[in-house]
C-alpha cells in the first residue's frame, strides 16, 4: 500500500515542483525546513508540501511524513526523553546565542548527576545553558565567549568528586582504575572485618564460646580494628555511593544511593556509639555488606557504558585543525578566512568547504556521506570538508562560511550524545517514591517507639533494622546483574552493546529505519553479472578486464580485479552507494604508463603495456591487443562498437542500480560487467522478522535505482531517497513523534541519526562515527542479528522487572516485620542477602527468547 502512495508522491512531486520569486528573493537566509542547511538560489518547493527544501530527498521525506501525520509536534518529540537538548529549565540550547562546548565528565555515577552538575553551570555567570548526559559522561555548555574563555569551563563544573576536561583530553581509562582500586581495596579490609565477626563476635551472638577467647582488652582492641576497616571500607570504597546520595539531596531527587547511604550509615553510626557505651552488639558487618555488594554489582555497568565516548573522542581528533595555503604555507584553521585559496594534495582531508578553483581529482566523500565510490571533481565542483582527495592536487576556494562538513557532523553527533537521556533506571525512578517512603517509615516507627516509652537503643535499633530490611542491595543490583546477563546473551550472538538504555527502550521500538548501503546491502562493490558476445568467455572477459584495472585506483576497479581468474582475496572496497554510472578513476588528462605488470595475485600476471586512464574508463595493451575497460560510452568515444545484444545487459543493469563497466578489444565491446553493491543474503528473513509489529522505512541518499528497487521489497512500508546527511537526524527526530523508533546504519552520515533515534543499531563493518552513536554493535555485520537484538533486549527487560517485583514482594513482608519488632539488624541484613542472592540467581539463568 505505502510503496503505491510513495510512486505516486515522487510523480506528483515531477509535475507539482515550482519555485516562485519570493523564495529565490530569500536564498540567501533561507533555511532547509527540513534539516536547516542552506537553500539554493531556487529552494526546492512543491504546492503540496508546507516549506522550503534545500534538495528533492528532504521535500519527499517532509511529503511522505506529512501524509502520515499533520505537521510534526516539537514538544511531543522532546517529552518522549527528558533532557533532550533543554537545560535545567527546559530551555532549547539550540536556541541560546553563545558558543557551545563539551566536557568529558568524570565522576558521574547516576542519572541525577545530570541534573547536579546542570544546576552547578548554570549558577555560572557567562553560562547560558547545560545539559549532561550520565549515559557518555558528557556536558554540554552554551557560554558567552565575552564573559568565558572556553579554558576555564572545566573548572566551573568540577568539584565534589566530578572531573571535567576536554572531551579529547580525559583518560577513560584512569577512572576505571580507581574504581577497580575501590572495590579490591574494600574486598580486601572486608574479609578482614568478616574474619573477626566469624572468629569472635558471631559466636557470642548466640550465646556460644568464641573460637578464640578474649577478654576485655582484647574486645576493645577488636572492636577498634573491626571500626577501623570498616571506615575505610564506607569512606573509601563507599564513597561514590555517599556522594551519590549527597547529589540527590542537592538535586532532589531521591535516589537508591539515598538509601544504601542511608542503612550503611545508619549501621555504621549505631555501631560507632555501642563501641563507645561498651554496648554488645556491633553491626558494622552489615555496613561492609551493603557497601561491596553495591558497588561490586555497579562496577560492571559502569564498565559497559565507559566504551560510550571512546571512539567519538578518536573521531574529534581526526578532525583537521590545520590547513595548507597555496603558497604551501600551514596556519591554523582559526586563520583561515572565506575565499582564501587552500591547497590540497592527495591523500589528505580537505579541511573547509568550498569550491575547486584548480585541478580535477577523483574524491573520497565516504566520511560524510557514506558513498565511498570516489566522485570526479573539477573547477567549480563543491567540495566539502573532511572528504579526501585521492589521486591528484586540487586548490579550493573556502566558502563563505569557513566551515567544514565533518566538522558540523561531529558536532551535531557530540550535541546529540551530550543531550541523550541518562540511564534512567527503573529502580531509579521508583527510588522517587520508595526512598522517600522507607525513611520516613523508619523515622515514624522511632519517633512512636520513643513516645510509648521504648529505650533509646531499641527505638533506634528498631528505625537502623527497617532501613536496612529495605533490600536497597536487591533492588541496586536488580537492573545491572540482569543488564550482565543481556550483555552476555547479546556477546554470543555477536551483538556488542554498548549502552544499557538499548533494553529498555528497544522493547517499545514501533519504527525500525534502515539505512540501505552497509545494512540492507553489502556496502562492497563486487561483480553482480558478466553478460559477453561473440562467444568470448566470462573468464577471458574479467581476465583481460582485470589486468588492465589493476592499474587503476579506483573502487570498481578493484571490484573487477577481484573478481577476475587468480585474483587476491583481498580485493573489493568498503560501503558505495551507486547512482548508476562509473565515477572517476582518476585524473581527466590522459596519463600513459609504460607498462607493468597486474596486481591481480596471480602467479602468472598478464603485463599490461602503454597503460592509459581518463576520468570515464581505462586502457592499456594486453597480449597485443589494446584492451578498453569503461562506461560504454568511453568505449565508442575509442572507436569499439558496442552491439544491441550489449543494449539489454547494460539497461538491467542501470535499472538495478549497478553500474554496468563496458570491456571490449579489436574494435567491438565484448561484454559487460555488472558492478554494484548487492543485498544482503539475509535480507529477506531478517525483514520478515523486523515487520512483524513494527513499521520499516528505509532511508538513504541515493536516488533513482539505486533506492527504488527496494520499493517492491517485501517488509519494506517506506522508502525516503535522495536524503542528504544532516537531514537524516531530522527525518528520525521526526519518525518519533509517531512512536519509538531504532534507526540501524553503518555509515558516518549515519550517526546523527543513530544517536538522533531511540534505539541506535550499528552494522560491525561500518565506521567509527557509526559504531560510536550506535546503542548495539553487530559485530558480525548480520542483518539478523538486528532482530535478535530486540528480542534479546526484550528478554533483558522483562528479567530486569522480575527482579525488581521480587525486591518489592519481599519489601512488602520484611518491612512491617522490622516495623512490629520481629526484626533486628543481624537478620535484616541476612535477609537482605537472601533477598540480594535470589536476584543474583535470577539474573544467572539462561536468557532464553521465550522467557
Amino acid at each position: 500500500m505505502r510503496d503505491a502512495s510513495s510512486r505516486q508522491s515522487n510523480s506528483a512531486a515531477d509535475s507539482d515542483s515550482n519555485s516562485d520569486s519570493s523564495a529565490a528573493a530569500e536564498a540567501d537566509t533561507a533555511a532547509c525546513d527540513l534539516c536547516d542547511l542552506q537553500t539554493p538560489p531556487e529552494p526546492i518547493t512543491a504546492s503540496d508540501v508546507d516549506g522550503t527544501f534545500c534538495c528533492r530527498g528532504c521535500l519527499e521525506v517532509a511529503r511522505a511524513l506529512e501524509q502520515h501525520d499533520d505537521a510534526p509536534d516539537e514538544s511531543a518529540v522532546r517529552s518522549r526523553a527528558a533532557g533532550d537538548g533543554t537545560d535545567a529549565g527546559g530551555r532549547d540550547l539550540d536556541e541560546l546565542d553563545g558558543e557551545d562546548a563539551f566536557l568529558a565528565v568524570e565522576g558521574m555515577h547516576c542519572s541525577t548527576c545530570e541534573a547536579f552538575l546542570e544546576t552547578t553551570a548554570e549558577r555560572e555567570a557567562g553560562v547560558l545553558g547545560a545539559t549532561a548526559s550520565y549515559a557518555t559522561d558528557t556536558i554540554r555548555i552554551v557560554y558567552d565567549p565575552d564573559r568565558l574563555a572556553a579554558d576555564d569551563l572545566p573548572d566551573l563544573v568540577s568539584g565534589y568528586g566530578y572531573t571535567a576536561a576536554d572531551r579529547s583530553a580525559v583518560d577513560r581509562d584512569a577512572g576505571d582504575d580507581d574504581g577497580l582500586a575501590r572495590l579490591l581495596l574494600g574486598g580486601f579490609f572486608g574479609m578482614m572485618v568478616m574474619v573477626w565477626y566469624v572468629l569472635f563476635l558471631y559466636p557470642t551472638y548466640f550465646g556460644l564460646e568464641p573460637v578464640v577467647a578474649f577478654g576485655g582488652y582484647e574486645r576493645a582492641f577488636l572492636s577498634a580494628n573491626i571500626w577501623l576497616f570498616t571506615s575505610v571500607i564506607l569512606f573509601y570504597t563507599g564513597y561514590p555511593i555517599l556522594r551519590g546520595a549527597y547529589v540527590s539531596l542537592r538535586a532532589g531527587q531521591p535516589n537508591m544511593d539515598l538509601l544504601v547511604a542511608t542503612a550503611a550509615l545508619g549501621s555504621y553510626a549505631y555501631s560507632a556509639v555501642a563501641i563507645v557505651l561498651g554496648a554488645g552488639h556491633l553491626y558494622f558487618d552489615v555496613t561492609v555488606a551493603v557497601v561491596l555488594v553495591v558497588t561490586a554489582g555497579t562496577r560492571y555497568e559502569r564498565a559497559v557504558k565507559r566504551r560510550a565516548t571512546g571512539l567519538l573522542s578518536d573521531l574529534t581528533e581526526r578532525q583537521v585543525d590545520e590547513a595548507r595555503l597555496e603558497s604551501g604555507e600551514t596556519v591554523p584553521l582559526e586563520a583561515v578566512d572565506p575565499g582564501d585559496r587552500l591547497l590540497v594534495r592527495p591523500g589528505e582531508r580537505v579541511p573547509l568547504d568550498g569550491e575547486i578553483v584548480e585541478g580535477t581529482a577523483a574524491v573520497d566523500e565516504s566520511l560524510v556521506t557514506g558513498e565511498s565510490l570516489p566522485v570526479r571533481k573539477a573547477p567549480g565542483d563543491e567540495l566539502r570538508g573532511g572528504t579526501v582527495v585521492t589521486d591528484a592536487p586540487i586548490v579550493l576556494a573556502v566558502g563563505d562560511e569557513a566551515e567544514s562538513t565533518l566538522d558540523r557532523l561531529v558536532s551535531l553527533l557530540w550535541s546529540i550524545q551530550s543531550s541523550r537521556p541518562g540511564v534512567q533506571r527503573l529502580a531509579d525512578k521508583l527510588a522517587t517514591v520508595f526512598v522517600p517512603l522507607v525513611v520516613a517509615l523508619a523515622v515514624c516507627t522511632t519517633g512512636i517507639l520513643l513516645a510509648t516509652g521504648s529505650s533509646p537503643s531499641t527505638a533506634l535499633l528498631i528505625g537502623l533494622t527497617v532501613v536496612i530490611v529495605s533490600c536497597p542491595c536487591a533492588l541496586g543490583l536488580a537492573t545491572p546483574l540482569a543488564i550482565a546477563a543481556g550483555v552476555q546473551a547479546a556477546a554470543k550472538r555477536g551483538i556488542v552493546v554498548a549502552a544499557e538504555t538499548i533494553f529498555e527502550d528497544a522493547p517499545e521500538v514501533d519504527i525500525v529505519v534502515l539505512d540501505k548501503t552497509g545494512t540492507l546491502t553489502t556496502g562492497r562493490m563486487a561483480v553482480e553479472d558478466v553478460q559477453t558476445v561473440d562467444g568470448v568467455a566470462s573468464d577471458e572477459l574479467l581476465r583481460r578486464a582485470g589486468a588492465v584495472e589493476s592499474l587503476s585506483e579506483h573502487p570498481i576497479a578493484a571490484a573487477v580485479v577481484e573478481a577476475a581468474p587468480g585474483a587476491a582475496a583481498d580485493g573489493g572496497t568498503l560501503e558505495t552507494e551507486s547512482n548508476g554510472e562509473p565515477a572517476a578513476s582518476g585524473r581527466t588528462d590522459t596519463e600513459t604508463n609504460g607498462g607493468g605488470d597486474t596486481g591481480t595475485g596471480s602467479d602468472d600476471a598478464v603485463a599490461v603495456e602503454s597503460f592509459e586512464r581518463t576520468d570515464r574508463g581505462v586502457s592499456g595493451v594486453v597480449e597485443g591487443e589494446r584492451v578498453v575497460v569503461g562506461h560504454p560510452d568511453f568505449c565508442r568515444e575509442r572507436g569499439l562498437s558496442v552491439s544491441d545484444t550489449l543494449e539489454s545487459p547494460i539497461d538491467d543493469a542501470r535499472a538495478a542500480g549497478r553500474v554496468p563497466v563496458a570491456v571490449g578489444w579489436d574494435g567491438r565491446t565484448r561484454g559487460i560487467i555488472a558492478v554494484g553493491d548487492s543485498e544482503r543474503e539475509e535480507l529477506d528473513a531478517a525483514l520478515e522478522t523486523l515487520s512483524a509489529g513494527r513499521e520499516v522505512v528505509v532511508l538513504t541518499g541515493d536516488e533513482g535505482a539505486a533506492a527504488d528497487r527496494f520499493r517492491a521489497v517485501d517488509g519494506v512500508d517506506d522508502v525516503f531517497a535522495g536524503v542528504p546527511p544532516a537531514a537524516k537526524a531530522e527525518t528520525v527526530d521526526r519518525l518519533r513523534t509517531r512512536g519509538t523508533v531504532a534507526m540501524v546504519g553503518d555509515g558516518s552520515n549515519d550517526a546523527p541519526a543513530l544517536a538522533a533515534a531511540d534505539v541506535g543499531i550499528a552494522m560491525g563493518g561500518g565506521t567509527e562515527l557509526a559504531t560510536e552513536a550506535a546503542d548495539a554493535v553487530i559485530v558480525g555485520d548480520d542483518l539478523e542479528a538486528v532482530a535478535a537484538t530486540f528480542d534479546i533486549a526484550a528478554g533483558t527487560h522483562r528479567r530486569i522487572r522480575q527482579n525488581l517485583a521480587w525486591a518489592f514482594c519481599y519489601n512488602g513482608v520484611a518491612i512491617p516485620l522490622a516495623i512490629a519488632g520481629l526484626l533486628n539488624p543481624l537478620f535484616a541484613a541476612v535477609a537482605m542477602a537472601g533477598s540480594s542472592a535470589l536476584v543474583v540467581a535470577n539474573s544467572a539463568r539462561s536468557l532464553g527468547s521465550s522467557e
